[in-house]
């Protein structure tokens, strides 16, 4: 047995004798001075454990549990707040606010609540069972019902009725009803912005909710000896638009006679200034009603499916949304890229014999028969596809890309409004001559109404592309200019020479070619028609369309119109062209344009 070993049984011995030879009285007191001991540490650290508990509640979760005391001693209801207005190009309201109510009911304020059932049910005209179940849910509030006329939220009120509430709001209100409701779009139940407009510049137009606070004891009671407080709400500020109300109201009354004259499922008229971009109108009949979003037209009832995804079809915006095969419209970007690269000039001698073969293609001409021997200007008056094949097939498929991406084809054009579409077409590498040149005459690609009329504008404005909007300001509340909208330009897209070399060929389309239905006497009109055909080709289905501009020398009004599927008549010179005709002599005056003064002798009546 080792040393340390034996010194430890030693120890132990020693220990055992003490305890042996200690007596009851000695032993008692041991144990109780380790109880005491016990006792004090279990204590301490009970202190130690509840001051820590108490640090924690008051310190490190104090606010939140002052903020759930003040919430049981108060009830909140919210005060909406009105959405800012919007303004057309003169300043007339197109988009503004209507007071209405939201009716509640509080179930611990409640003390008749058959009489409020009976109330409700006869006022709202709402069901028994939906009343009564919101009446007597046990809640802190219930909604009843909200966007209720205040003539009716007045008439609850007057009832005097305890644990009911009416407090007013707002309600998107639009005094035209179904002018550019595709523009401006509409709000939803919590007043915010849906689609158009109103979706795009949702943090302009929405204000700050304001709020009512009333003080409630215990059992919820509201205290009448307390004042209620408020905080009241900040309208948003106001929308200025270049859009006009008067242009718009025009060109949407010759939409809906072209759609109802043609039985077509939609017609779109675009009214823009080509120099700095503005739209001044944009219709894609038939229009909705903005007061009441969510019936469906007739024109797009259809059975067996969804109403949402008709509702959605109902809300597009063909200007931007839809993409299409410009067809004849888009020879005013091939002419003016011949031109601009010389491989073509107004002179340049064609013959057109109706057709014209592309490797083992035989592309025809809207003329069968040929137009026969004709210049450059002559076939654009002619509207003559085997010319357009051949400057396509001149320029080549690099300087044509090159021409398009200056002219805004390759992409969007940057419009103010969501969901714009992108242009559908061929990737360079892709492109052999047979696709080269059905693009040439604008076939085989598709693109948005919106991005020819911006390729048309920088055409006949000298070449800037620039960016089609609605937005022009931003003021508050007392008129003052919060902001201003500038958008981006790009110059150089072709030449000023070629710019006023494509103006005067497109004045001779309308005075004396294919546009001759778009011309007004005593104005100078420049423009192209287009009739294309839809896919698939065996449908027989067509756009008709045209884009006309004035005055022709100094354009300062653009405008587009498709009409889609026309019944009978399908060609963009009968069925287009006299649309924007009609809208020009309405609107020419009234933008100041005046008709042109032809100086005769004397001698000459």
């Amino acid at each position: 047995m080792g040393r340390s070993k034996k010194l430890k049984i030693k120890e132990r011995k020693k220990q055992l004798y003490v305890t042996e030879s200690m007596g009851p009285f000695d032993m008692a007191k041991t144990f109780q001075r380790k109880k005491t001991a016990i006792c004090c540490i279990g204590a301490i650290c009970l202190l130690v454990a509840l001051c820590g508990r108490l640090f924690f509640l008051m310190v490190v979760r104090g606010e939140h549990y002052t903020e759930m005391a003040t919430a049981l001693q108060q009830r909140e209801r919210s005060i909406k707040a009105a959405r800012g207005l919007i303004l057309d190009a003169k300043g007339t309201v197109i988009a503004s606010n209507r007071t209405v109510c939201t009716v509640s009911v509080i179930h611990s304020q409640i003390t008749d609540a058959e009489s409020v059932i009976d109330m409700l049910v006869k006022e709202l005209k709402l069901s028994e069972d939906t009343v009564r179940k919101k009446v007597e849910k046990v809640s802190s509030r219930e909604k009843i019902l909200s966007n209720v006329s205040k003539e009716i939220g007045d008439r609850i009120r007057a009832y005097n009725l305890d644990g009911v509430k009416v407090d007013e709001d707002y309600k998107r209100y639009y005094p035209c009803n179904n002018l550019a409701s595709k523009v401006l779009g509409f709000t939803g139940a919590d007043n915010q912005g849906i689609i158009g407009l109103e979706v795009q510049y949702d943090s302009v137009l929405m204000g700050t909710d304001g709020m009512i606070l009333t003080m409630a004891d215990a059992g919820g009671l509201e205290l009448e000896e307390m004042a209620e407080q408020r905080i009241e709400p900040i309208a948003g500020n106001t929308l200025c638009l270049t859009l006009d109300a008067n242009i718009q109201s025009y060109a949407q009354q010759i939409a809906y006679k072209a759609l109802e004259a043609k039985q077509a499922n939609y017609v779109s008229i675009i009214v823009m200034n080509p120099q700095n971009g503005e739209i001044l109108a944009m219709v894609n009949a038939p229009e909705f009603d903005l007061n009441d979003p969510y019936t469906l037209l007739a024109e797009y009832e259809e059975e067996g499916t969804e109403t949402q995804i008709l509702l959605n079809k109902m809300w597009r915006n063909q200007s931007i949304n839809d993409t299409y095969e410009p067809g004849s419209t888009f020879k005013i970007v091939t002419a003016a890229a011949g031109i601009e690269e010389g491989v073509v000039t107004p002179e340049s001698n064609f013959s057109c014999p109706g057709f014209k073969i592309v490797e083992d293609r035989r592309i025809r001409c809207h003329k069968t028969t040929g137009h026969g021997a004709e210049t450059f200007v002559q076939a654009t008056m002619n509207s003559c596809n085997p010319v357009f094949i051949e400057t396509g097939l001149r320029l080549g498929v690099d300087a044509w890309y090159d021409y398009l991406g200056k002219l805004g084809i390759l992409s969007r054009t940057g419009v103010d409004l969501p969901g714009e579409a992108g242009t559908i077409i061929h990737k360079q590498e892709n492109v052999g001559q047979v696709e080269l040149a059905t693009m040439a005459f604008g076939q085989s690609f598709q693109i948005t109404p919106l991005q020819l009329l911006r390729a048309a504008s920088a055409v006949i404005n000298g070449g800037t592309l620039v960016t089609p909007h609605f937005a022009k300001s931003v003021t508050d509340a007392d008129g003052n200019i919060i902001q201003t909208y500038t958008y981006p330009e790009s110059d150089g897209a072709i030449s000023e020479s070629t710019s006023e070399t494509m103006k005067e060929i497109l004045e001779l389309v309308v005075s004396e070619g294919t546009g001759a239905k778009g011309g007004i006497e005593g104005y100078s009109i420049g423009g192209k028609t287009a009739t294309s055909q839809k896919l698939p080709r065996s449908a027989r289905k067509y756009i008709a369309s045209y884009i006309g501009f004035a005055p022709a020398d100094d354009p300062q009004v653009i405008a587009i119109a498709i009409v889609d599927e026309p019944q009978g008549t399908y060609y963009g010179g009968s069925v287009a062209a006299p649309l924007i005709r009609e809208l020009y002599e309405n609107i020419l005056p009234y933008l100041g344009i005046e008709k042109e003064i032809i100086d005769t002798p004397d001698d000459i009546e």
